[in-house]
């Protein structure tokens, strides 16, 4: 069994900084792809920011350059830096590990942790 466990969310105002991590525990070995998606109040789950094992990241056009997704390999976390808040980033965000193994990719999701960005 793995578990993904989410911490670091909250209420900011606009233009503040917030810190989301997350750490998976469990029967895993690696992850070659971890991330954070989010979902805002009657809005599908979008992707936010991923990382590769390898260190290649991928964001979405709404938040390059204010958040920054990083790793740590070694012991199978992934944070989410963000910067520069705004009220359209308030959402349930969602942290994400994919793994392969033998060819079977399967996704494992956290609870999630509510941001809110407001004044």
């Amino acid at each position: 069994q793995v578990q993904m466990v989410e911490s670091g969310g909250g209420l900011v105002q606009p233009g503040g900084s917030l810190r989301l991590s997350c750490a998976a525990s469990g029967r895993i070995s690696s992850f070659f792809v971890m991330g954070w998606y989010r979902q805002a109040p009657g809005k599908q789950r979008e992707l936010v920011a991923t990382i590769t094992s390898g260190g290649t990241t991928n964001y979405a056009a709404s938040v390059k350059g204010r958040f920054t997704v990083s790793r740590d390999n070694a012991k199978n976390t992934v944070s989410l830096q963000m910067n520069s808040l705004k009220p359209e980033d308030t959402a349930v965000y969602y942290c994400n590990g994919r793994s392969r193994v033998l060819g079977v990719t399967t996704d494992y999701w956290g609870q999630g942790t509510q941001v809110t960005v407001s004044s």
